[in-house]
């Protein structure tokens, strides 16, 4: 019989006590025999206004001690049906762009080399680029993007290329993501010019905003999302700033209007049909959090898409 690691049970030993770790648990050194590795990565050297996203990770670990076993919905006891650990955090430089992108992308190779699937925690959204070329491994990729905003501008502050406001552009040219299989969901607030997302929009990318999320609901808008990406391999990027701030202000970049919390469960919880290759929760900030607020909203949508990704494991294993 098939032995999983489970987390602590804090019927036993109270959720404030014991090592911190992402849904308690147990730490482990590799990601070798695991369906999924959650992994933390401390880094927030593309930020271009509030920093603090670098301390996202510990933070959620924290508040990820709240999630159970099983999902009140769905009925997925992920840590029955998948092999799930909590493999650290990667090697970041916080002095150094160009090398903290470089350790992210050789971290997350050795991860994806063991055949695990990545569900990580940031960090600003430029983590999600190095992440993207590891996980991609020759692919090209389509992604499910849940934000405020599009990251698909160009530049910042004499010609930077590396921001967490331009990853999917250099991810699109880099042919690591296909734009036509590229949805992102939940885009609002002002802009810095009224074209700025023409090229995002000139490549194929869907842009759903939050206004057309509003009057759609979220069964409709996922639907759409689902045939859009296909049966290929997608990836799918949260970033915390699409929640409102009135559910989650701890984060860079926050923007009125955005989604409920129970909003974005709702969509994570339509992924099922998705062929997810990896999956990231980014940009929650604590230095901006008021009690814990938007780590646990982080650990949250953590634990759905591990829900969704662990029902996956489950159905490849018994083919």
């Amino acid at each position: 019989m098939t032995t999983y690691h489970k987390p602590i049970d804090a019927a036993e030993v109270p959720r404030f006590a014991g090592h911190s770790t992402f849904m308690r648990l147990p730490a482990v050194a590799s990601a070798e025999g695991l369906d999924i590795a959650l992994v933390g990565i401390p880094w927030d050297g593309g930020t271009t206004n509030r920093a603090g996203a670098r301390h996202g990770p510990r933070e959620v670990r924290n508040l990820s001690s709240l999630m159970r076993s099983a999902h009140h919905v769905s009925g997925v006891a992920p840590f029955e049906i998948a092999n799930i650990a909590d493999v650290g955090d990667l090697s970041v430089n916080p002095i150094d762009l160009m090398d903290g992108i470089a350790r992210i992308q050789r971290g997350m190779e050795e991860i994806v080399a063991t055949g695990a699937l990545p569900l990580s925690v940031g960090g600003d959204h430029l983590t999600t680029l190095p992440v993207l070329r590891a996980v991609s491994r020759g692919r090209t990729l389509g992604m499910i993007h849940f934000d405020a905003h599009s990251d698909t501008n160009d530049s910042y502050f004499g010609g930077n290329k590396y921001t967490h406001g331009t990853p999917f552009r250099r991810a699109i040219e880099e042919g690591v993501l296909d734009p036509k299989r590229v949805v992102q969901i939940g885009i609002r607030g002002s802009v810095y010019e009224p074209g700025e997302h023409d090229w995002a929009k000139a490549q194929g990318i869907r842009i759903i905003y939050m206004e057309e999320f509003v009057r759609r609901g979220p069964e409709d808008v996922i639907a759409e999302a689902c045939e859009i990406v296909g049966m290929q391999e997608t990836y799918i990027t949260f970033d915390v700033d699409s929640i409102d701030p009135s559910m989650a202000p701890g984060t860079g970049t926050p923007e009125v209007g955005g989604f409920t919390t129970r909003e974005a469960q709702q969509m994570l919880r339509l992924l099922g049909a998705v062929n997810i290759v990896g999956a990231d929760v980014v940009e929650v900030a604590p230095p901006f959090d008021i009690g814990g607020m938007t780590a646990l909203v982080g650990a949250t949508m953590m634990f759905e898409l591990m829900c969704v990704m662990a029902a996956q494991a489950e159905r490849r294993r018994k083919r």
